[in-house]
């Protein structure tokens, strides 16, 4: 197996990296290894994108590969990549219990890139409160969530980023308003108004439209729309992948593979095209009746990003809230408590009731 132990010079615990830092860290005794910094000619390797028809048509099935102790969730099915020397641990995406025994050799695509956490979890802690003290009718469990001692859980996830040279040839119609004048009787008076009307006629032509670094997550363990609101991410702190990041946080498995992941990014790719069409249309309105996007040019990378993550249970469902491991932002599902909206409804009733009562004995 490819996970490494980095073991303290000054007390021999097992080091972590230090979010924010080029170093790894003892979390008992504080002592702290410098990591190296990374060859240009290494980071300019890792950063290159791959040529996606021909990684498809050739090395598919033989690409570089890590081998890492995987444990499957019997709950979500995630498959997460544990730490070194862990013999216990609760998945990260719906806290059941995950058992190091249970775990096999699973062998999965080897990143080619890796954005380190710069958000320390404490800093990420802070952006999980204040998001939860700005919560409205949430209940008692939530407030205590972030005050837990595993509340939050360092994961890198597993995404795709897609370049692409895209043509696309269309046809639709442009709509140019034109206004009439209208004669009408309000109350036995004749008016005038200005009636807006629409003329249609045909459009066609196609446009060109490049994408770079389409972000794609290759993770099916949490909702994709909080994903997507993570973003954006840094890629430029994206460094050649080593396992001196991965040192005491939590990997998962890519779910989604190249060409799926490919798929995902022409939808995300699509509302940018269509404002583009609609922009070579022209005039006031646009309809677009067809349109035939060509891809060409594709590129690739497979990364890995940093995610706080907190799950825990409340009304017999699993809530998880993320933080961004570069920027802090926060996203997330949330309850709400049905006591303390009942109680705010019925605190509601009781002022209107004395309101009116008020008014009335005037």
């Amino acid at each position: 197996m490819s996970t490494h132990f980095y073991p303290c010079t000054s007390c021999g615990a097992k080091l972590e990296f230090a979010p924010g830092q080029q170093a790894l860290r003892c979390p008992y005794c504080g002592g702290e290894n410098a990591l190296e910094q990374p060859a240009a000619q290494d980071t300019a390797q890792a950063l290159e994108e791959l040529d996606y028809t021909a990684f498809l048509a050739q090395a598919l099935g033989n690409e570089p590969a890590i081998e890492r102790q995987t444990v499957k969730c019997p709950g979500c099915g995630a498959a997460s990549q544990l730490p070194a020397h862990i013999t216990a641990d609760r998945c990260p995406f719906c806290a059941i219990p995950l058992i190091a025994g249970n775990a096999y050799v699973g062998r999965t695509i080897a990143p080619r890139a890796v954005a380190p956490f710069d958000i320390p979890e404490a800093r990420a802690r802070t952006q999980f409160r204040d998001w939860i003290k700005g919560l409205w009718f949430a209940p008692n469990a939530l407030k205590k969530a972030y005050r837990a001692a595993t509340g939050l859980k360092g994961i890198y996830l597993p995404y795709w980023t897609y370049d692409s040279e895209t043509l696309t040839p269309y046809q639709g119609e442009r709509g140019d308003h034109y206004y009439v004048t209208e004669r009408y009787v309000e109350n036995g008076e004749t008016k005038t108004r200005e009636v807006q009307h629409t003329r249609w006629r045909p459009a066609a032509g196609q446009v060109a439209v490049n994408f770079d670094d389409v972000t794609v997550p290759a993770s099916q363990s949490l909702p994709r729309d909080y994903l997507n609101n993570l973003e954006p991410w840094k890629l430029g702190g994206l460094q050649p992948y080593r396992e001196d990041y991965l040192a005491g946080f939590t990997v998962e498995a890519y779910q989604i593979g190249l060409e799926d992941g490919f798929a995902a990014a022409r939808a995300r790719m699509e509302p940018e095209i269509r404002a583009a069409i609609c922009h070579d249309i022209g005039g006031d309105e646009q309809r677009i009746h067809q349109m035939a996007p060509r891809y060409h040019q594709i590129r690739f990378k497979h990364i890995l990003l940093p995610v706080w993550l907190s799950t825990y249970q409340y009304a017999e469902k699993t809530w998880r809230f993320l933080v961004n491991g570069q920027t802090g932002e926060v996203q997330g599902e949330r309850p709400w408590s049905v006591w303390k909206i009942s109680f705010a409804v019925l605190a509601a009733l009781v002022l209107a009731g004395v309101l009116i009562y008020l008014n009335q004995t005037r």
